[in-house]
């Protein structure tokens, strides 16, 4: 199995390294926002947890945190596994199945060369330019350490988006919806509900009863605004009492992803 070395020296377990190292860069953004406010003893839930790169920050930057990850697809679960070994928090847990709007096994498509691209809708990347547009992005926004992207010509771009989808495998996975996966975890509390789900993260939202919500006291998702998305779940947040913010990464600033924060307003 594969290691990556993180912007702060550190090391974590991968599939591929500068997938881990930029991943890192985009939950440090996450965790600098103005509405996130993590502290110790706090309980966070992880959807679409991937190699589990937000478990570990959190791990190095608290004695004493929950992680709850779920993440579906089995070769990217096992990498997952060995990241929480690495962390050595005995309160970071791992479930090996997604977060959906109800409890069902479908086909998920899992990209080896660029597995937090994964997703139940594989049309979302099916653009070149789309992704083009992410990979430029991305190189002209690298993480500290990526001394190499500036020298990277951009006639090569469509040559590594090809690759990115190269020999993608069409994965069986496990979906249940949060609120089964709450009782079932036994979930009483929610302090940070971080959603990352590659184009099914409405389908989280619906996944979630009236019960549970008062549970969730901040969300970060990001979302891909198809069709109205970014609008909709944002008024659908304002109206549960949430006080949301709306943000678009630099390197994903061309590109149809945002960031959404959200905090109870009574937190």
């Amino acid at each position: 199995m594969k290691k990556t070395t993180l912007v702060d020296g550190s090391q974590i377990f991968c599939i591929a390294p500068t997938e881990g190292q930029m991943l890192y860069e985009h939950i440090s953004g996450y965790l600098e926002h103005d509405l996130i406010d993590i502290e110790e003893g706090d309980t966070i839930i992880d959807v679409g947890a991937n190699i589990g790169v937000l478990g570990i920050r959190l791990s190095k930057m608290f004695t004493n945190i929950q992680i709850i990850s779920f993440e579906p697809i089995g070769e990217i679960f096992r990498v997952l596994e060995k990241n929480v070994e690495l962390s050595q928090n005995k309160k970071f847990e791992t479930f090996n199945w997604g977060i959906s709007d109800k409890q069902e096994n479908i086909n998920l498509t899992y990209y080896p060369n660029s597995p937090a691209l994964s997703t139940a809708n594989p049309d979302i990347w099916s653009s070149d330019e789309e992704l083009l547009i992410a990979l430029e992005g991305n190189l002209d926004n690298p993480p500290s350490n990526w001394w190499w992207a500036k020298y990277i010509p951009k006639f090569l771009y469509p040559y590594i988006v090809t690759r990115l989808r190269k020999n993608a495998k069409i994965m069986r996975c496990k979906l249940k919806t949060l609120s089964m996966s709450i009782e079932e975890c036994g979930i009483q509390n929610i302090d940070l509900l971080k959603i990352d789900c590659e184009g099914n993260e409405l389908k989280v939202f619906k996944g979630i009863e009236k019960k549970h919500w008062p549970l969730i006291k901040q969300i970060v998702t990001e979302v891909h605004d198809i069709d109205g998305r970014l609008e909709y779940i944002c008024t659908m947040l304002k109206k549960l009492g949430f006080i949301v913010s709306v943000v678009s990464e630099p390197s994903m600033e061309k590109t149809a992803l945002y960031n959404v924060y959200a905090k109870q307003s009574n937190f």
